[in-house]
């Protein structure tokens, strides 16, 4: 593993964890009539605080890109799932909780997770895959995924809907991430003019802004440890999938490095959840208040 992925990963985890806990912060106080509109985000723009998140959200996912040109999109993806421990760091500086017995528990599984993946499955590049139909196949079952998540989430409005807009979100992300690495690919070939005349950075931009209005929904009907932990779950399982699918990317394939990969990955999910279930991150308390405020009875 290149050491310039590894520090390019790690600095955008570290962004994206601390940008997604600023960003909560103040989407737990915006109205609840903004619920999956643009205007929330023009709303949320009032906030210093969120600027600030999502200031160190852009650096993130800059640095993410960049992450995405030295190294492969199966091998940035699980780095950048550690952003769930800097976003527990963070908010465990803000209430001063112990990691205890669960924190630390979650921190290896996270951790030995994507040193297990990283390590039995040990990605490489390769050529992208020439069949329109696969990229397209995998693209749109992801897409439509997140749409029926937010359809779901959208009647819902309480209860599971922060969770299944954040997976939304995190699907949304994966496929962004794999699109930005086509981007890159496009203007290493062309410059300028052979990135423009692809329809991929324009997806890019697309993705990224629907994304954030579905994360800052969950932010806001919702407590950090149910959105983040499935956002950051998410995210990885798209990109992955879709850097095996389409772009290339090559994964030993015998059945001990297969074990290998399907045990890091659940070690993954486990950590996070485990992380996301720990009281250092924000309850949410005053986004819960107003949604039983507006229920019925």
């Amino acid at each position: 593993m290149s050491i310039t992925v590894l520090v390019l990963a790690l600095s955008a985890a570290c962004c994206l964890g601390f940008g997604f806990v600023l960003q909560q912060n103040a989407a737990q106080r915006a109205p609840l009539s903004d619920f999956l509109s643009p205007r929330l985000l023009l709303d949320l723009m009032k906030v210093p605080s969120w600027l600030g998140g999502i200031g160190l959200m852009a650096v993130g996912m800059a640095l993410g890109a960049m992450a995405l040109g030295e190294g492969q999109i199966s091998l940035v993806e699980p780095l950048l799932a550690t952003n769930l421990l800097f976003a527990l760091a963070l908010s465990r500086h803000r209430t001063r909780q112990p990691l205890g017995r669960q924190g630390w528990l979650g921190l290896a599984l996270l951790a030995g997770g994507v040193a297990a993946f990283l390590m039995a499955g040990e990605p490489r590049g390769g050529h992208p895959v020439p069949d329109p139909v696969r990229h397209w196949l995998i693209i749109g079952v992801m897409v439509g995924a997140a749409l029926l998540l937010t359809g779901y989430a959208r009647r819902l409005r309480r209860g599971a809907a922060p969770v299944l807009l954040a997976v939304a979100a995190g699907l949304l992300y994966g496929v962004q991430d794999a699109l930005t690495r086509e981007s890159g690919q496009r203007f290493e070939a062309g410059g300028l003019s052979g990135l423009l005349t692809g329809w991929q950075p324009y997806a890019v931009l697309l993705l990224g802004v629907t994304a954030l209005v579905l994360v800052q929904s969950a932010f806001e009907t919702g407590p950090l440890r149910m959105s983040l932990p499935a956002l950051t779950a998410a995210q990885p399982l798209a990109g992955i999938a879709c850097g095996v699918g389409f772009l290339g990317d090559r994964l030993h394939t015998d059945t001990a490095a297969l074990a290998g990969q399907a045990t890091g990955l659940a070690a993954v999910v486990g950590g996070i959840l485990l992380l996301g279930m720990h009281p250092a991150l924000p309850q949410g308390t005053a986004a819960a208040a107003r949604v039983r405020a507006l229920q019925p009875g």
